[in-house]
């Protein structure tokens, strides 16, 4: 779990050798930058020749130095540095994107290049003490080493120069705002070994280039190179701002060794609590997290929605399917008086939808959950999981796209899952003689509109274990929809997580996605 603000930078993850050239060149790219080297040939084919060229070589984690007084900086003296507007790329060129670069500092304690293309050369980008305003951070520009280096970089876009659209920064972490101009969740560029019972292993995109965009241009092409001690990778992102801001991905890997589990277009979010799961509720807010649920289309049409949870140990889950259509961490509630929180805004996060470009073949899409007391960790991740373990040697190809904001490509036209709410189970009025649990699950849309008073809609339940009592599915008038409930009985012997799933039907034609839900039964069964 990293620090969400810094886009989950951390001390730990390691970094793909370079060497820092010591001389600066005339600046070319902007009147207020300067640049290092000459200019060098460069494409997406080039960057992918560079991935395999370096997965051929064993892995050299580098040494570069990073100032005493950069790496002890906290969180208010780090955000104390600001970025001169008059510094960002492209701020002299009258384009519809500039680009300003984060400091080193706190968990961004390791450097990337960063360089310009042009007319299909690269010019590498310079850092230096003037592109920074130091402020209250305790720094001074003076004693900055010029070959310090860049954390990373935010891209803004004319619409609104000061605000920025995504970000790039620690690891292979990035994330972007749809419409409504609110951070959340965050992307990767790729997750090894996630949720094992070993460390996990942070690739870490070492190199960026930024080619230049036309003057008309509304598109933001960013190429990154990827490496880490298990593969190295190359990387094409099309960026294209809007009410739902797409990227366009692209991704080339070569494994240096078999890599047991594998993310591709790994998601990385936070939920704390949530109506459905109150394991932490000494908070004032009702409900706390960037994401409420794992939303899948698989590749046989069906929607499923999975409700996230805060367990209280680390939890791992696998759907397998075969060439999904896509994938998403998803913030469907979003209504205010939910979160009542006026400062971060969670009814306001975006969600974020894997598209597959083509077929992945088989495997599995895989979600991780930790453990949470904290709303600034991430503790849910999720990926798809090729069913085949990459092999050093192998060139791995991908291509996807990523919607980030609040309204998504694609959506279920059956019925959709509004609430998940749970409780002690049943009858009021009525002594307990077992102890049961209860679940309310809200769907709305869909058809539902379409049915007669005399048409019986059923929930349709089944349970790994335990016994499904006390079924019922009824109209839900404020939703214009339907409220499923049901209790689940089990056993004092069933101690482990038990599997969930609903959806509901009429006359055995389904009219909502499915349900599914993981309830580990508390050790505490007193009713």
């Amino acid at each position: 779990m990293q620090r969400r603000d810094l886009l989950k930078a951390s001390a730990a993850l390691t970094l793909a050798g370079f060497h820092a050239p010591a001389l600066y060149a005339a600046g070319s790219a902007n009147s207020n930058l300067k640049t290092l080297g000459k200019p060098a040939s460069f494409d997406y084919a080039w960057l992918k020749g560079q991935a395999r060229d370096l997965a051929a070589k064993p892995y050299h984690a580098p040494d570069y130095p990073v100032p005493a007084a950069v790496k002890a900086l906290d969180w208010d003296q780090y955000q104390a540095i600001g970025y001169r507007d008059d510094h960002a790329l492209w701020a002299q060129d009258k384009l519809r994107f500039q680009v300003k670069f984060f400091h080193l500092g706190m968990y961004a304690s390791q450097s990337v290049k960063i360089h310009e293309v042009k007319d299909g050369k690269a010019l590498e980008l310079a850092y230096d003490p003037a592109m920074f305003n130091y402020g209250k951070s305790g720094l001074k520009g003076s004693e900055m080493p010029k070959d310090l280096g860049f954390a990373g970089f935010r891209v803004n876009f004319h619409t609104d120069l000061v605000r920025d659209i995504t970000a790039f920064l620690g690891a292979s972490y990035f994330r972007a705002v749809g419409g409504d101009w609110q951070y959340g969740l965050s992307a990767r560029g790729l997750a090894i070994d996630c949720g094992m019972e070993r460390p996990e292993e942070f690739p870490r995109f070492s190199e960026f280039w930024l080619e230049r965009p036309s003057k008309q241009s509304s598109h933001l092409v960013v190429y990154a190179l990827l490496d880490s001690p298990s593969i190295s990778g190359a990387y094409r992102f099309e960026i294209a701002p809007g009410a739902t801001t797409l990227m366009d991905v692209d991704v080339a890997l070569y494994p240096r060794k078999t890599i047991e589990r594998m993310g591709i277009a790994p998601l990385t979010s936070m939920f704390q609590m949530g109506e459905n799961d109150r394991r932490i509720s000494n908070d004032w807010r009702p409900e706390i997290h960037d994401s409420d649920g794992l939303e899948m289309w698989t590749g046989n049409g069906e929607w499923i929605w999975r409700p996230l949870l805060n367990p209280e140990h680390l939890r791992f889950n696998a759907y397998a399917d075969e060439n999904p259509r896509g994938f998403g961490l998803m913030q469907r509630d979003r209504n205010f008086d939910h979160y009542q929180d006026d400062g971060v805004f969670y009814d306001r996060r975006p969600s974020l939808w894997v598209e597959p470009k083509a077929g992945w073949g088989k495997g599995s899409v895989q979600l991780v959950e930790i453990p949470t007391l904290d709303e600034t960790f991430d503790n849910i991740v999720a990926f798809w999981n090729p069913e085949a373990k990459p092999q050093p040697g192998q060139e791995l190809l991908y291509g996807y796209k990523l919607h980030w904001g609040a309204k998504m490509p694609y959506a279920p036209k059956a019925a959709t899952v509004v609430a998940t709410r749970t409780g002690i189970g049943g009858v009021i009025g009525k002594k307990r003689t077992y102890f049961s649990w209860r679940f309310a699950v809200d769907f709305a849309g869909g058809d539902f509109a379409l049915l007669g008073k005399d048409v019986k809609v059923v929930p349709v339940i089944s349970a790994t274990h335990g016994t499904v009592e006390i079924t019922s599915a009824r109209p839900l008038h404020d939703i214009k929809g339907y409220r499923a409930i049901f209790d689940l009985k089990v056993a004092d012997d069933v101690k482990g997580p038990i599997d969930l799933r609903l959806y509901l039907a009429a006359d055995g034609q389904p009219l909502s996605e499915t349900w599914l839900y993981q309830w580990t039964p508390p050790t505490d069964r007193s009713y």
